[in-house]
């Protein structure tokens, strides 16, 4: 360990965290971006501190003489730090759904922009006949249903049937490929809720299946009066499921993964927890930088309300660190000789100072992780002062 008796007077120490930060060296590859950051605190803003020769380990006196300057304390503390990566998201609704047409006939009623239909409810009419949402993804709409029919579309009916009550999974399987008895029966009951003629056969165009049990809809295509002809987008649509997307430059894509917390800082300047859901693979070239998409869940999605396209802050927990000693970013002093030390306040007035290692650093609480061999957490560092 390198020590040497210096001078303070005309020595600063780092400015305040708002200057680009930066460290000298990073644990591992994930840090390496933190470790830029307090570097750039101590160096970048043309600060310096000027000692009376590099720290030498053949030295004893760790003294520290100095003039009455401007400086307070802070104390070293142990405990928790996050690395944080702050970025601009969109909040909006998760989900994109174009709701296409497979019947024939006129458009007679449509839904409002913004209107939220259940699963099992009408999204559209044709010939004033309701248009069925169900739930299910498997297979699109390509025939008309009816007893004693199999595959994978019967499958994603008796599926939506249990599910919408119906039947129970005892009177029909609902992984079962097979047009039953029982889902005829269990037909005719939604057919009679609707009010369509109960036949208990799914014609073809009556039903449209989506992998939502509810629907947003975020723009309509058709036009009362007009066609409804096969093959044709009547409705636009999202889901009810509150998510937050970030263009993220895709250099800092290893800095994000699936299951990072976050916090949401809504256009109020209220705050919510939420999660990274996922991170994306395909890069986008844009104007001036190349990104992917990061998509976050709130935790509460109440809180976020109902906009929609709104612009918010997103801090991304990138890592976190248990049990370590840290101190305010701004009690980190450049030494000459390369490296950083902090000035420790002694119990008889006297200052020492103790060489440290900087590793993660915490942005939101303006601390940063430090080591050194006489470095303990209870004690008080120098900083500036108010």
């Amino acid at each position: 360990m390198t020590t040497a008796e210096i001078s303070t007077e005309g020595a600063e120490s780092a400015p305040p965290p708002d200057e680009p930060e930066q460290r000298p060296r990073a644990r591992h590859r994930r840090r390496g971006r933190t470790a830029a950051i307090v570097v750039a605190l101590v160096a970048a803003g043309g600060v310096g501190v000027a000692v009376a020769g590099p720290l030498d380990a053949r030295s004893d006196d760790t003294t520290v003489s100095s003039k009455d300057t401007a400086t307070s304390t802070a104390k070293v503390t142990k405990g928790t730090l996050s690395s944080r990566t702050q970025q601009n998201g969109t909040l909006g609704y998760a989900g994109s759904y174009d709701v296409v047409n497979k019947t024939s006939g006129t458009v007679t009623r449509v839904p409002a922009v913004g209107q939220v239909i259940r699963e099992g409810k009408p999204l559209y009419w044709v010939d004033g006949e309701p248009v069925i949402l169900l739930k299910g993804a498997r297979t699109p709409v390509y025939r008309a249903l009816e007893r004693g029919d199999e595959g994978e579309d019967v499958k994603q009916l008796n599926a939506a049937l249990v599910e919408l009550g119906y039947a129970t999974d005892e009177q029909i399987d609902p992984d079962s490929d097979y047009f039953s008895r029982q889902t005829r029966w269990a037909l005719k009951k939604l057919q009679d809720d609707i009010g369509v003629e109960e036949t208990g056969k799914l014609g073809l165009g009556q039903a449209l299946f989506l992998p939502v049990d509810e629907i947003r809809v975020t723009k309509v295509d058709a036009i009362v009066g007009g066609s409804a002809a096969p093959g044709k987008p009547i409705i636009q649509g999202s889901s009810t499921g509150r998510q937050v997307t970030v263009e993220l430059n895709a250099s800092q894509q290893s800095d994000v993964k699936v299951g990072d917390k976050v916090t949401i800082t809504m256009p109020d300047d209220t705050s919510t927890p939420g999660v990274v859901s996922s991170v994306g693979k395909v890069a986008k070239q844009g104007d001036s930088k190349t990104t992917i998409d990061v998509t976050i869940k709130p935790t509460k999605p109440k809180v976020t309300g109902r906009l929609d396209k709104a612009p918010v802050q997103v801090a991304i927990v990138s890592d976190t660190v248990k049990d370590v000693l840290s101190v305010p970013v701004d009690a980190l002093l450049a030494l000459a000789g390369g490296g950083y030390a902090v000035e420790v306040v002694k119990a008889d007035g006297t200052r020492e100072l103790i060489p440290v290692e900087t590793k993660l650093f915490d942005g939101s609480a303006g601390r940063v992780e430090v080591s050194g061999d006489r470095l303990r957490a209870g004690q008080d560092v120098v900083v500036p002062g108010s």
